[in-house]
């Protein structure tokens, strides 16, 4: 699409010292360059800070204040136009009052309600709709925000029980000030806990203003729409207990060990006042989690019960993800740490960290090792033996997952790796893998150094895999071969061959034609890394997409792609003028270097919006960034017609295209790989974009964890850029 050339504000506050009115063109142009002079001279790591204020030319606080409190007027030409980024479209304000869309029919507006379809974005009620975030649920009028909490905590002595007790560190109760779901530009949350206590149960939560509204399911929720499950309303509890998974002592209330059955995002249907729904006893929600999807509906049924406990009735539309015979218990593990109940029964004081080095993921649960989960995926699976399970979007069909370590192959097993001649049989997290040519030079040395044969870089897939596992599980995988190693000439391979082992996961993509690739590979187990290894695919590139939602993307990705006349210096400061455009507007996002030349960074945001959106907000967000350097930037398709500048690839977030994974190797020289960085070291003089090899990226995890990681909580939404 074509976007305005003109400045944003985001990079407009990036690049002068005083905001740069519209009407001035002299005056933006002066501050643009004293902008760009300042992001070309940072003063070193100790100095990050104060050189990221230099190039913004404002406090981040005061520009996140002016970003949020700067929105198009709705109905307008400028708020249209601003309003066409993907930001998740607000329920159209006539289906509060519409019965007809708070009973599931096509409200007046013309809005469908089954497929929740949005407005056009650009159109009068597009920009309406997606001018401003969601307001926030009420609090019911019939009891104070500050009582919310005041039944759970009546009920549990937190010197005895390791759950949260809602409390922040003053003292003071959570939830008695009212706040949006999920926090500014954030999706609201939802978490399903696997609860045995007296009996086994599901406890089915949703934030909703500043607290986790709950219902405890016996039969546990389903995605089967013929079916219904009671459900009985029970107390709020605090936000915190979204990713709470432990034992309960016996004779706390509640007894028993829970564990994280699912997660995700969730977004109300025909209301902008989900508590509203909720105290009037008819509550629709669409469902964005790991296990459940779709739309899922709560009614309540008459009056309380004898023990003054509401009954309400769960059930799931017929709507695209609706499963017939779907059965929670199919599915019996956790979304957080891999692990069943009997597992944390059995092990009730740890838990599995995966923000943290392996070697220090297992915390104590008491010592806040339930702290700071939500949102994420799937974490490796913690090392325990797994049985035959079901893929919880595979209709039911079974699937035979093997035991699986979580920090990677044993040093008994890498002994086994180097024993073996040019080829044979190697095992490892529980499959047999037939490995060929394992002397064969793949990546050619440099100076001084040794060339990384094939059995290194065999070696280096089963290291990694557990680390990189959660940014491919779930996405169709293209990857880059070189069976004759780097320094030949290689080709991509999408279509996965028909001889590969029946046990290697894969994606049918549907409505494929003639010539296109039909089956992919899915990198949802680490040995399925290895095996792509020893298939000569020295590069993996993941889709932004999960195969079972190909259209929505969850990473928004900026690609500064240096020109031959593009220094490291030059790339640096495109990547800083980013770095303060994503502050200004208040948007999270993690850099990596690519392992060659350049920088990437990858935005997590909530499901919804198509690739073709995330590609628009992209777009004018690198343009307004160009704008301020045009000299080091063009915006030519072809490479020859870029007189050698830099090119903002905002293509890049097209549905048929990928970026290098975190942590995939490059083709090149030595084997650099592609390495999740901090924000403050595109301050350091010391980072390169291609000093991280499968040789040293290990000793770093080891010191800084995986920096990656905040990219799986996709529960962002993006912002119109004004």
């Amino acid at each position: 699409m074509a976007a305005s050339r003109k400045t944003s504000a985001a990079t407009q506050t990036a690049a002068a010292d005083k905001p740069v009115a519209p009407d001035k063109p002299a005056a933006a142009k002066k501050t643009a360059a004293a902008g760009k002079s300042a992001a070309k001279k940072p003063s070193g790591r100790s100095k990050a800070v104060s050189g990221q204020e230099a190039a913004s030319g404002q406090k981040a606080a005061s520009d996140r204040t002016a970003a949020s409190e700067r929105k198009p007027a709705a109905g307008t030409k400028a708020g249209a136009a601003k309003t066409a980024a993907p930001r998740k479209a607000a329920s159209d304000p006539k289906a509060a009052s519409d019965p007809k869309a708070a009973s599931g029919q096509k409200a007046a507006g013309g809005q469908k309600a089954a497929g929740g379809r949005k407005p056009a974005a650009g159109t009068k009620a597009g920009a309406a709709k997606t001018a401003a975030p969601r307001k926030a649920a009420r609090a019911p009028a019939d009891r104070a925000a500050g009582d919310r909490l005041t039944p759970y905590e009546q009920k549990r002595d937190f010197a005895q029980t390791p759950e949260p007790s809602g409390r922040s560190r003053s003292g003071r109760a959570r939830g008695t000030v009212k706040a949006p779901a999920g926090g500014p530009g954030h999706a609201p949350r939802f978490v399903v806990q696997r609860h045995r206590a007296r009996r086994l149960h599901y406890d089915l939560r949703f934030e909703i203003d500043g607290v986790l509204v709950s219902w405890a399911v016996p039969k546990g929720p389903t995605l089967d729409p013929d079916v219904r499950h009671a459900a009985i309303h029970v107390e709020d509890h605090p936000i915190e207990y979204v990713d709470f998974e432990g034992v309960i002592p016996s004779g706390q209330y509640g007894g028993g060990d829970v564990i994280v059955w699912d997660t995700g995002t969730w977004e109300p249907h025909a209301t902008d006042d989900p508590a509203a729904a909720v105290a009037a006893g008819d509550f629709h929600a669409d469902l964005q989690g790991q296990k459940l999807r779709g739309r899922f509906i709560l009614v309540r049924r008459g009056e309380p019960d004898r023990s003054g406990k509401e009954q309400w009735l769960l059930l799931h539309k017929h709507d695209e993800y609706a499963v017939k015979g779907w059965n929670p218990e199919d599915y019996p593990e956790s979304v957080l740490s891999g692990r069943t109940n009997d597992e944390v029964k059995a092990d009730p004081d740890r838990m599995w960290r995966s923000d943290l080095p392996p070697s220090k993921a297992s915390v104590p649960v008491k010592d806040g090792g339930h702290s700071g989960q939500a949102g994420r995926t799937a974490a490796p699976r913690g090392g325990r033996a797994r049985s035959t399970r079901r893929s919880a979007h595979s209709g039911g069909k079974a699937t035979e997952e093997p035991d699986a370590g979580s920090d990677g192959p044993s040093a008994d097993q890498l002994a086994g790796l180097d024993a073996l001649g040019s080829g044979g049989t190697w095992e490892v997290y529980g499959r047999r893998l037939r490995l060929t040519n394992l002397d064969k030079e793949l990546f050619p040395p440099r100076p001084g150094e040794e060339p990384v044969a094939k059995r290194e870089f065999i070696a280096y897939a089963a290291r990694i895999a557990p680390v990189i596992l959660p940014y491919l599980e779930g996405r169709p995988l293209n990857m880059n071969r070189y069976p004759n190693g780097a320094g030949t000439r290689g080709f991509w391979h999408k279509q996965l061959p028909s001889h590969v082992p029946e046990w290697i996961p894969r994606w049918d993509r549907p409505g494929t034609s003639a010539g296109e690739a039909s089956t992919y590979l899915v990198v949802d187990e680490p040995a399925a890394l290895v095996w792509a290894a020893n298939f000569g695919a020295l590069e993996w590139h993941a889709w932004t997409a999960r195969a079972d939602a190909p259209g929505c993307p969850t990473y928004a990705l900026i690609d500064i792609d240096p020109g031959a006349a593009t220094s490291w210096e030059d790339v640096l400061v495109l990547a800083r003028l980013h770095r303060t455009a994503l502050d200004h507007l208040g948007v999270r996002g993690q850099p990596k270097v690519t392992g060659r030349r350049g920088i990437q960074v990858w935005i997590p945001i909530a499901p919804g919006p198509s690739s073709a959106e995330v590609t628009a907000w992209v777009e004018q967000l690198s343009r307004a960034v160009g704008d301020v350097v045009p000299e080091l930037v063009s915006w030519k398709w072809e490479l020859r017609d870029r007189s050698g500048h830099a090119r903002l690839d905002y293509t890049q977030n097209a549905g048929h295209k990928t970026l290098v994974a975190p942590y995939s190797p490059r083709p090149l020289a030595g084997a650099p790989v592609s390495a999740p960085i901090a924000w403050d070291e595109l301050d350091d003089p010391a980072l390169r974009p291609d000093g991280f090899t499968i040789g040293n990226i290990f000793g770093r995890l080891g010191e800084r964890g995986d920096l990656f990681r905040p990219v799986l909580d996709t529960t962002q939404v993006l912002p119109p850029i004004t």
